[in-house]
């Protein structure tokens, strides 16, 4: 785990930085500061009026979406970065000995208008995204890259850190204190500031490279991702559609139906429909984007993976994955690695096994392939459990399924939501305010849940300030959840999925996890932890959306406003483990890919040519069969080549054992409210951010470790399934 210092992480990530409304300097300052830097100028006349640099009057701090424009950006954040350089310059000219509150607590609190600016800028892109922003992307991007590291491979910086770090048992410092020393070492140690001159500047050479082609990689998939559409004008070419699927996808101006690769769109329509050739069509779509022409992201994964790789040399680790992993749980790529093989080998047994049924069912019509699974897999799942997704999309309304997540958190946690009339970066974002149970303000939480051209594709949750309360100046996070659902027709409900249900759940807990925090620094509030941690907070939340007590609460039809009834969640639940044979090999299976990129040495990385052929060689290894792809081929595995997933993928998995494990807890206590475990969860978990190591604060709520085999058995999965 790298610590999440202010002037480290990227905007656009989960969370990064600090909040707080710098104030704005007089125009002497601005010149002054200018006129310090030889590679960054802002004038005067750029920034007038720039609403970066003024204080928010809105509730509660929401950035005035409304007054932000695209040419607002670069001189707001010009600005942050030099400001940030005269605070660094301060701390490293001090004339008095390094202490924590001169060094430690200075260096948490610089560049708080970059940060401002960039944790505003980065959510933005990933929704609203246009050439202006496309192009703001390639130059904020690096700069803040360029800068981060004139930090952290600071030598000055390093030895005033390394001072107070070496004197920490004698400074009194109290947990959170002590915690953020350690984290601050920690994270100069990883960046390469003990290193000689000539590496820290191999190091600072090849972040910004890899700067620049993740933010390239990102844009080429959304480029790639929108630019396919499948059209239909037939309508006999529409068997099998669902009528409210075909009024959701219906494109007036075309007069066609199209079907994009938008996940919900590209999942339903290789689910019902009965033309095999579109299926074809929509599947090879989807698994060959961005693999072709000037926008093949293959040969920048292999760069990518070249880069870090000799990064971690430069750094003194063997492969990047032993670089990303030391502080994760897994603790090395070995282990992540045997810990997939362990479940891997029974899932693809079943999977095998699923196919054969699959086959069955077809006889000698045509050989089963990859484009039939989803559309046979839902056959079978009829035939065997009389259950039709579309039977349960009625009772899986978006705003009441929203609602039971809101009541879920009261009734675990005693917080409460109020619809907030804030400003929205587009109309079909909701805001609201989150209250604790003594009525005290915990922060803001937005919904942006559609998908559109601009926005690019998954389900995450981003923060546009995070949490902070430094000597007294309270700070309250204000954080996103983003999904790509379909958008209904006007006038028509939002009509979910139970897997869609199950990924608002899981973005929910994140965005808890990140509002919930009590931690004063936001190097490590909110969401902290190895990536091998931090999805359980996510995760666990899953577990309750399929609960029957929940279901009553949340799970009406959005028509009669009947409570699902109880056959069809029995019948939901039994079929709840169908297909999971697919669903755990496909995911391993872009988890060792991942891995295995990460885990190649400079020298076998530098040996790469061709991503697919590398990519085939490996999946072949492992054993995957050819009817199943990888959940993200390479070229569109933006988790690890374009986000902070890299060496990590598996963690989904891997937080599985603790959500699995964490909510037996409450059906132990017989009440999947037990107000007893549910304080112990908020306490140790959502409050809790990276206060101790992720082990220590699993343990402190469970009180023990977790076993693997309520994964196991949670999945469907025979442990002794594919042994040796």
């Amino acid at each position: 785990m790298t610590s999440k210092l202010p002037w480290i992480v990227l905007a656009g990530a989960l969370v990064a930085g600090c909040g707080g409304d710098p104030e704005t300097p007089a125009a002497a300052e601005t010149e002054q500061a200018t006129a310090a830097a030889d590679d960054i100028t802002v004038t005067e006349a750029e920034l007038a009026g720039n609403p970066f640099l003024e204080e928010w009057d809105t509730p509660f701090g929401v950035p005035p979406f409304d007054q932000i424009s695209d040419d607002d950006f670069l001189p707001a954040f010009k600005k942050g970065m030099l400001e940030q350089r005269d605070e660094v310059a301060a701390i490293i000219n001090n004339p008095e000995p390094p202490t924590f509150e001169n060094t430690i607590l200075a260096l948490e609190q610089v560049g708080d208008l970059a940060v401002k600016v960039g944790l505003t800028f980065g959510p933005l892109a990933s929704t609203e995204l246009n050439e202006k922003k496309r192009a703001l992307q390639s130059e904020i991007y690096p700069m803040w890259t360029r800068e981060s590291d004139k930090i952290s491979l600071s030598d000055e910086l390093w030895q005033r850190v390394n001072t107070v770090y070496e004197a920490r048992d004698t400074l009194g410092l109290n947990e959170q204190d002590a915690r953020l020393l350690e984290l601050m070492h920690r994270g100069f140690v990883r960046s390469g500031a003990a290193l000689d001159a000539d590496t820290k500047a191999q190091v600072a050479a090849i972040n910004e490279e890899i700067s620049g082609l993740t933010t390239q990689f990102g844009q080429n998939l959304l480029t790639a991702t929108k630019a396919f559409k499948l059209e239909i004008a037939d309508e006999a070419d529409t068997a099998g559609l669902s009528d409210a699927f075909k009024a959701s996808i219906w494109d007036e101006d075309a007069q066609a139906w199209v079907v994009t690769l938008d996940r919900s769109v590209y999942e339903a329509f290789m689910t019902q429909s009965e033309n095999r050739e579109l299926r074809e069509q929509a599947f090879n779509g989807y698994r060959l984007r961005a693999s072709e022409g000037e926008g093949d992201n293959g040969p920048l994964a292999i760069k990518i993976a070249q880069l870090r790789a000799k990064r971690a040399s430069l750094l003194g680790y063997k492969t990047h994955a032993d670089y990303i992993l030391e502080y994760n749980m897994a603790r090395t790529p070995k282990g992540a690695e045997d810990f997939l093989l362990r479940v891997w080998k029974p899932g693809l047994e079943q999977a095998k096994q699923e196919r054969a049924d699959m086959q069955e069912m077809i006889g000698d019509a045509f050989e089963f392939a990859g484009h039939d699974w989803w559309h046979y897999s839902e056959k079978i799942r009829k035939e065997r459990f009389d259950i039709d997704e579309t039977a349960l999309k009625p009772y899986f309304e978006l705003s009441a399924v929203l609602g039971g997540s809101f009541e879920m958190a009261e009734r675990l946690f005693g917080i409460t939501f109020t619809e907030l009339d804030a400003p929205v970066w587009n109309d079909v974002v909701e805001a609201y305010e989150v209250r604790d149970a003594d009525g005290s303000h915990l922060g803001v939480f937005m919904f942006d849940m559609f998908a559109r051209d601009s926005k690019r594709g998954g389900a995450w949750m981003n923060s546009f300030r995070a949490a902070s309360n430094i000597e007294g100046d309270t700070i309250r996070p204000i954080v996103t959840n983003n999904l790509n659902l379909t958008t209904p027709p006007e006038g028509e409900p939002a009509l979910l999925s139970f897997d869609e249900v199950a990924t608002v759940f899981h973005e929910f807990g994140h965005g808890l996890h990140g509002i919930m925090t009590t931690i004063d620094y936001p190097t490590f509030s909110g969401v902290d932890g190895p990536r091998d941690y931090t999805e359980f907070p996510a995760q666990i939340l899953e577990h309750w959306a399929s609960e029957p007590l929940m279901l009553e609460l949340y799970a009406r039809h959005y028509e009669t406003g009947e409570v699902i009834p109880e056959e069809l969640v029995q019948r939901m639940k039994a079929a709840a483990n169908h297909n999971q044979g697919f669903s755990t090999t496909e995911f391993i299976a872009a988890a060792l890919l991942d891995l295995r990129w990460h885990m190649l040495t400079a020298e076998e990385a530098a040996a790469i040519t061709d991503a697919a052929a590398f990519e085939d060689r490996v999946l072949a290894e492992y054993g995957l069969i050819d009817e199943i792809e990888p959940r993200y081929r390479s070229q569109y595995f933006s988790h690890i080549f374009a986000g902070g997933y890299s060496a990590g993928y598996y963690a989904y998995l891997w937080s599985e054992i603790l959500d699995a494990d964490g909510f037996n807890a409450f059906k132990e206590a017989e009440d999947i409210f037990d107000p007893e475990v549910a304080d112990r969860l908020r306490t140790w978990v959502y409050e809790a951010g990276g206060l101790r190591e992720a082990d220590e604060l699993y343990r402190n709520f469970r009180g023990a470790d977790p076993s693997i085999e309520p994964l196991l058995i949670g999945r469907g999965v025979d442990p002794g399934a594919g042994g040796d």
